[in-house]
């Protein structure tokens, strides 16, 4: 298998990361909804171990959708599960961050998981992917550097882009099965 039928495979998978970055964009919102209406606790643990169940729940959407499966032949499943551990384990530096000021955390976040979105570029074959790093990695610069105390802008503002990255995602996949 050639990297460019393994990464077809991939992205008709995983609809393009339509199913993650929809999880992906649920679990920012309620963590900005707790943020905003309960405490920066509860968000911050919301947001962090529901991250560990962003996998498991894109998983289960693939089955529910009947997406075509991942053939044993294709390694870059190898790389997805890479990438996967490299975003937990980059978020022990929120832990810092976090003590110096707590109104850090989201921006840190989206920065992280910005730089998290980079290879995607080459597991999905898309180029969107480099769009997506940059609005969030940017996003976190500018609300660190702009929003200081208003603690779940980034939140929002990260949930709003996962989602409108979600739907363009799936957009593209599904104009190339056509």
């Amino acid at each position: 298998m050639n990297i460019a039928e393994a990464q077809k495979e991939i992205r008709f998978h995983f609809s393009g990361g339509f199913y993650g970055q929809l999880v992906s964009s649920v679990l920012w919102a309620i963590s900005a909804s707790l943020a905003a209406f309960a405490s920066p606790t509860i968000a911050i643990t919301t947001l962090v171990l529901g991250g560990f169940l962003i996998f498991p729940f894109t998983e289960l959407l693939t089955r529910v959708n009947r997406a075509p499966p991942i053939s044993r032949e294709n390694e870059l499943s190898a790389l997805g599960m890479q990438i996967a551990f490299v975003l937990p384990t980059s978020m022990l530096l929120l832990f810092p961050v976090t003590r110096y000021s707590v109104s850090l955390f989201y921006p840190a976040m989206m920065i992280l998981l910005g730089a998290h979105y980079i290879p995607f570029v080459f597991l999905y074959g898309m180029r969107i992917y480099a769009g997506l790093a940059a609005l969030l990695a940017g996003g976190g610069v500018f609300v660190a550097l702009t929003c200081g105390s208003r603690f779940s802008i980034g939140a929002w503002y990260a949930a709003a882009v996962l989602f409108l990255f979600s739907l363009l995602a799936r957009a593209i996949v599904a104009k190339e099965r056509r």
